[in-house]
């Protein structure tokens, strides 16, 4: 017995299935500097594009002359909005149910937009003839602020909508407004505001940030006049998404378009939508003949690609005088830029906010959000969380903070009063969300156990005694946060993005000598697909993982899927993969019953084999059935061993994670130094413990940034004042904090493996713990609120403004 226990043991081991902490087998190439991206494409004949762009953020535009562009050897051609007009390509849709400029059609909107597309021989003339092209401008009054861009004699900014009071997501009130997204009960919200025993109001701000991408945005477009087949390499997060919109604004059949998507150096959100370099360089190709890439610089990429966040948030909080929170109201003012251009699923015009009620068990909710436009560059993208969740955690874990403070009580204590309970799940939020499963409150006993919460705050009372005695000019801040993310976007019946459901898709084909390939409707960009949904197959068909190639991004040859970003790939695709591995297993199930000579209902699967119920001697591998399944005749089964599952999920998946930071904080210089960050995570079933750790640390770096420094910002003419590394903050290993990760397991009662997602959970966690570490090191000198990024300079002031520097 002994013997058998250890070979199924070693079996197991050979599989390296779920919950194996394999190696990433993308690495190989990545660390021999053999990935292939979009600027290593090179094709016969390839022409250059690059953008001329507005240095206004508001001015109408009187002329443009390409005269001296055209003049500069190697140019080839000079696009402008009047060139694409006949072809209706000067506006295009974007994923919010807007339009957009593709070149700037009579006005800019935003500094850095595109005004002209210059295509060359190579980057240099095409560099020349972007600074040889003349354009007249004249400006006009600019509005950075979104409270200002509502106020009745502000500027119409789209003058494209003037007079329009309707728009995609109802009635607009004012000329530059957008859309009011409203959910929950109103007047219940106002009534138990109005008889509570404490309200605690706050307006959070969450900055306009960027994901900056390692790599840029870009992409190499060729037309085959010959065939009439268009083929589009990018960075595309969705690439089957972007095939679609391709042929619905250009009218080339989708079957005549290719969309492939190489090796992707980050995403983060900011490779889902479709940007005027992707439209230009399809109708340079086919105008000239000619393949034409386009690749933008760092610069142009802060500047103009979709940003993230900016959110005021203004919020109530009503509890009783024991701390049970009773309601929660929140109005959101929404700064979108130019153009509606936000990645959301079509029915959420601001995402998935409405997780704002977070972990807790609010009985009573009111959200309303409105959009507003503003001479800023347009986005509003999910940058690493799921379609607004980051802004939601970060303002329900500062309320939480705030609330605390107004009841002369400890923050952690107040959360753990407040935690939806293990047994109150399947849990229906006040806001609409079906919460699948968790529990609550055994992790945030996990995370303060394993910090040692009491003897921190112990040592912070005595830091602050100490400090007023003079002995330190330290101040030590604990930052709480606990978190639930919404993901695996998503069911189809409330999930789709310009009418395309969000389901995914995973094809799987068993060769005969065993080993396998699939493909999938998602796209890596360093998540490590192809390591762990080789996994998921091994664990569920027994096949050895090492022996399973893992095909993404080319839309000719993978089924159709909505991609990857919002941490969906493993709520969704992941699923699909279980799906059709299950396909398979049926089938291998019945072809084993047929070698083994008994009926289908007597064998067993057994990690890598069909055996015969109660006699294991009897088997066959997969390895044999897979030959078996391409050689034989098999009554009732035709050849072959493959399957495709398209996987609509009934629900979204809602991972959940405790983090806390120990944060040292000099009130002479505003330095800050993280002594301690703890992040436990429970991303139900765990199918690659490694990579899950890495996608922790770099999702919590992330939000490292995020909270102490990475900021978008404009001054009041609209000029971009953070669009280089020099200014726009991003951490090296020098700043990356130590981390401390940790996780419980409450695996999703719906998903097939239980597995709820990872990947955007440690930037939405990790952004209030920093934040809150910050306000906790000045909470006993009276600071309640302060905005992020918490910079140095913004530390010093606020110590300067408490009176802490003498």
């Amino acid at each position: 017995m002994k013997d058998e226990v250890t070979s199924t043991e070693e079996r197991r081991e050979n599989l390296k299935g779920m919950g194996c902490a394999r190696k990433r087998v993308e690495d190989v190439r990545f660390t021999q500097g053999k990935g292939n991206y979009v600027d290593d494409i090179k094709m016969d004949g390839m022409l250059f594009g690059d953008f001329v762009r507005s240095p206004y953020a508001h001015a109408r535009v009187t002329s443009i002359n390409k005269e001296a562009a055209l003049a500069i050897p190697g140019v080839v051609a000079v696009l402008t909005a009047e060139d694409l007009a006949p072809l209706g390509l000067h506006w295009m849709p974007t994923l919010a149910g807007d339009k957009q400029m593709v070149l700037a059609d009579g006005k800019v909107l935003f500094q850095g937009q595109e005004v002209a597309f210059v295509v060359a021989n190579d980057r240099y003339a095409a560099s020349d003839g972007v600074e040889a092209v003349e354009v007249d401008y004249e400006d006009l009054p600019v509005v950075t602020d979104p409270f200002k861009a509502l106020e009745p004699d502000a500027p119409v900014l789209r003058e494209d909508l003037e007079g329009q009071t309707e728009g995609a997501h109802g009635p607009r009130k004012h000329h530059n407004h957008i859309f009011t997204w409203e959910q929950g009960d109103e007047a219940a919200t106002e009534q138990v505001m109005s008889t509570a025993d404490v309200v605690a109001e706050e307006m959070v701000y969450y900055h306009r940030t960027h994901p900056n991408p390692l790599e840029t945005c870009g992409c190499v477009a060729s037309m085959d006049k010959v065939t009439g087949k268009l083929t589009l390499y990018g960075t595309f997060q969705a690439p089957h998404a972007i095939r679609t919109i391709v042929s619905l604004i250009s009218s080339i059949p989708e079957h005549k378009i290719r969309v492939v998507s190489p090796d992707i150096g980050g995403g983060f959100g900011n490779k889902v939508g479709a940007y005027s370099g992707y439209v230009c360089s399809v109708v340079a190709s086919i105008v000239t003949g000619k393949p034409v890439k386009w690749v933008e610089d760092k610069m142009d990429n802060l500047m103009s690609t979709a940003f993230a966040r900016d959110y005021w948030m203004k919020g109530k909080i009503a509890a009783t005088k024991e701390g049970k929170i009773t309601g929660l109201h929140c109005h959101v003012i929404g700064d979108h830029g130019g153009f509606d251009a936000c990645a959301d699923p079509t029915k959420f015009p601001a995402g998935f906010f409405n997780i704002c009620t977070g972990s807790y068990d609010i009985p009573t909710a009111y959200l309303s959000v409105d959009g507003v436009y503003t001479n800023k560059a347009p986005g509003g993208v999910a940058y690493r969380c799921s379609f607004r969740v980051t802004e939601a955690a970060y303002f329900i874990e500062r309320m939480i903070e705030v609330l605390a403070i107004k009841l002369d009580m400890d923050s952690a204590e107040l959360r753990r009063i407040n935690f939806i309970k293990k047994e109150q799940f399947p849990y229906q939020s006040a806001l609409g969300w079906e919460y699948d499963s968790g529990d609550y409150h055994t992790a945030w006993d996990k995370a303060l156990e394993a910090v040692d919460y009491k003897a921190l705050r112990a040592e912070q009372a005595q830091r602050i005694e100490d400090f007023k005695a003079g002995k330190t000019r330290k101040l030590m801040g604990v930052g709480l946060s606990f978190f639930t993310e919404i993901v695996g976007a998503g069911p189809v019946k409330n999930c789709d993005i310009l009418g395309l459901g969000m389901f995914d898709s995973c094809e799987i084909r068993i060769h005969p000598t065993g080993s396998a390939i699939a493909r999938l409707g998602t796209i890596s960009q360093g998540q490590g697909h192809a390591t762990a949904f080789a996994q998921i197959i091994a664990s569920e068909i027994g096949i050895p993982a090492d022996d399973i190639t893992l095909e993404e991004g080319d839309t000719d040859t993978a089924p159709y899927g909505l991609g990857t970003y919002g941490s969906r790939s493993m709520p969704v695709a992941g699923a699909a993969t279980a799906m059709a591995s299950r396909k398979i297993k049926a089938k291998a199930q019945m072809i084993a019953a047929y070698l083994l000579e008994v009926h289908d209902d007597d064998v067993e699967f057994d990690v890598d084999r069909f055996a015969v119920k109660g006699n294991p001697e009897r088997f066959k591998t997969m390895k044999e059935i897979a030959f078996a399944a391409y050689n034989q005749a098999i009554p009732g089964v035709e050849p072959g061993l493959e399957a495709v599952s398209y996987y609509d999920p009934p629900n979204m998946t809602y991972p959940f994670g405790a983090y806390i930071c120990v944060m040292e904080l000099d009130v002479d210089t505003g330095e800050h130094e993280i002594r301690k960050f703890y992040a436990l995570d429970d991303c139900g079933t765990r199918v690659n413990p490694m990579i899950i750790e890495g996608q922790v640390h770099g999702g919590a770096t992330e939000g490292y940034a995020i909270a102490m420094g990475q900021e978008i910002a404009y001054d009041e003419m609209g000029n971009h004042k953070t669009a280089t590394l020099m200014d726009f903050f991003v951490p090296t290993a020098m700043e990356t904090p130590t981390y401390q990760t940790d996780f419980t397991v409450t695996p999703s009662p719906h998903h097939p493996i239980g597995a709820k997602g990872v990947g955007e959970s440690p930037n939405v966690g990790s952004v209030p713990a920093f934040s809150n570490a910050v306000h906790d090191a000045f909470r006993a000198f009276g600071l309640v609120q302060s905005h992020m990024p918490h910079d140095h300079w913004r530390v010093w002031r606020i110590a300067d403004e408490l009176g802490l520097h003498g």
